[in-house]
Order: structure tokens, then sequence, then C-alpha cells
């Protein structure tokens, strides 16, 4: 029994982020938040930096030393490279070699709910091969209402909008599944391509992912009466687009809303679709409770008010917004059988 208690100490949340990864240890809570890169040897394929370490040298490395992303619009582009980054997350959230597991952990990993069946096995092998005695994949937006403390067991209709990197995920959940649900992607990374191309465009200047997602933070926001509360201006560097060499521009908070209505209003879409799909009676609940924003992008200022106003009902960002995904796979772990229902897929 001992032994079991071990194995079972060391069972895993995971929440597979285009952006970052996010590891929850059974009994021990939220134990590591990373960058979801890996830094990787052209000639030799060894892999040099993973994590935090990795996404420093993002944009910043030489011509033999590739980092990437190996996560897309929230799935797998690169296989290898994600199984290098979740063995060395594993390893780094035990503090154990994954080859010296005795038994490997059973790992509950969060997944878009519009995974196709390729997409889901990538998943499966990529976790398995990194050491993972058993795999159970959990749909973001059921993930993310547990996480938020909404009551999906309930006879009731819960919305919830999981707004990460790659992915936006729209679901009204209801007794332990998923009554209506859309997932587009369109999220935070198609926030910053926009403000990319917006930079280009009014000042010639290119700028990096890092720069674009700093815009978009610092004055971005997706609703003109909330965008009074950041800085009018920003100045930021870069690359002339025609003459190539470095300068720096000011880019004010009116442009990068402007970059940002576009993908904005696909999330809106995308929300009003999902309740237009919700019956009826489930639609009174909804309307009593309100849409839970959660995920990175439910910090972008203005965004409840937009949603809200665009919908006609209340909407509120969750508390710890950023962490509502893995906490909700982390109870998932604590309660593995009783939660086992809400699985997805289980190996």
């Amino acid at each position: 029994m001992a032994g079991t208690r071990q194995r079972h100490g060391q069972d895993i949340g995971i929440d597979l982020g285009t952006a970052n990864t996010l590891v929850y240890l059974r009994g021990k809570g939220i134990v590591l938040n990373e960058p979801s890169v890996v830094a990787v040897d052209r000639k030799t394929g060894e892999v040099l930096s993973v994590g935090t370490e990795a996404r420093r040298t993002l944009g910043r490395t030489p011509e033999d030393v590739v980092a990437s992303r190996p996560l897309r619009d929230g799935v797998i582009a690169d296989f290898d490279g994600t199984r290098h980054l979740l063995r060395h997350l594993l390893a780094k959230a035990t503090g154990t070699a994954v080859r010296r597991f005795r038994a490997g952990p059973r790992v509950v990993v969060c997944v878009p709910s519009g995974i196709t069946g390729v997409e889901r096995r990538a998943v499966i092998e990529a976790v398995g091969s990194a050491g993972a005695a058993s795999v159970h994949l959990i749909q973001e937006p059921m993930a993310a209402a547990i996480g938020a403390g909404l009551p999906v067991h309930e006879p009731t209709g819960s919305m919830v909008v999981d707004i990460g990197g790659g992915t936006t995920e729209v679901a009204v959940v209801s007794m332990g599944g998923m009554v209506a649900s859309r997932s587009i992607r369109v999220a935070g990374d198609r926030m910053d391509a926009a403000i990319t191309k917006q930079v280009k465009k009014d000042h010639g200047l290119l700028i990096g992912e890092r720069t674009a997602e700093e815009l978009k933070l610092v004055i971005g926001s997706a609703d003109p009466t909330a965008g009074e509360q950041a800085p009018a201006e920003l100045a930021v560097r870069g690359r002339d687009a025609v003459g190539g060499l470095p300068r720096s521009a000011t880019v004010t908070a009116a442009q990068i809303r402007e970059a940002l209505d576009e993908p904005v209003a696909e999330i809106v879409l995308a929300v009003r679709q999902t309740l237009d799909a919700v019956p009826p009676e489930l639609s009174g609940d909804v309307m009593g409770q309100g849409i839970v924003l959660t995920g990175g992008g439910a910090l972008l200022r203005g965004l409840d008010a937009r949603i809200s106003w665009e919908t006609g009902l209340p909407v509120r960002v969750a508390e710890n917004p950023l962490d509502c995904v893995v906490i909700g796979s982390g109870k998932c772990v604590e309660q593995i059988e009783e939660l086992r229902r809400t699985f997805a897929t289980s190996v």
C-alpha cells in the first residue's frame, strides 16, 4: 500500500499550453510554470535548453541553433520537441529522472475540445514517451470550469471561456459534461500576430513576438473605455522594414486596440454561437450565473466588458485565471476515480 501511495504521489496534471506549460503534482499543487520553448542544435539535434532558459534565446540564436515552440494552436506541431519538453518538465517537477520511476506517473493532460483524432494520439504518444504509465485527456474548457470552481456536476448550466495562447475554448457544462462547446484557433498568439502586422503597417517597423506581447499587456485593450486605464502609448524597438537598421517608434493604445479588434470579434462570435446552441433551460442558468473568463487572454483590459456588451450577460474574470486549467487537471489527479467521467480519453 505504501508503494501505491508513493506512486500515486507522483501523479501529475499538465496544462500543455502553446505559450506556457504548467504542472500540478498530486499532494503538492502547482510546482512548475515554464514557457513551452525548446532550443535545439540544428546540426546534431541535441536539446540545448528547455522552458524559461530556452525562451530567453527566442530571436537571439546563431544560425546553428533554433529556439522554437513545439506546440501551435493548442496542438503538437513538433513531436520530438514536445517529447523533450515534457520529459524535462516531468523530471524537474518530480525531482526524479523519468527513467528512474519504478512505475511511471498517471498523467492528466488538458487538450482543446476541437482536437482531432490524430492530434489526440500525438499528445498521448508524446506524454507516454516522456515516461507516463497512463494518460488521461480532459478537454480544456471542462478543466477550466473545474479549476474556476464552477458547479460542473450539478444539473445547472455554467459557461466558461478559456482564452489561451493558441486556442479559445467556449463551453457550457452541466452534470459533468459539455452541453455546447466551440473551439477556435484564435487567442493570444493571433493577437500578438495582429499587433506585429499593425506596427509594421503604421510605423514600418518589424518587431518580435515578445515585443508584441509587451504591447498587448501594457497598452492593449478590447474596449475604448477600458483603454483609459492604460498608458496612452509605448516606445518600442525593432528593425526598419525598408532600411533594415535598428530604430524605435512610439505605438499608441488606439493602434493596438485597432489591431486587436478582429481577433476579439472572432472570440465574441464564438461565444454567441455557443450560446445559440444551448437548450433554453440552461440558457436561463447562464443568464443568471453569467460567463466566466479564464486563461491569459482573460487579462486583456476590457474584454469582459466587451463580451458583456455584445451578449447582454454578466461576465467576470475568474480568480487566478492563468491557473484555472492546470488546477482543474490537478483536481482530477487528486480525485482521479471520482472525476473519471470528465475525461475525454484514457489510455
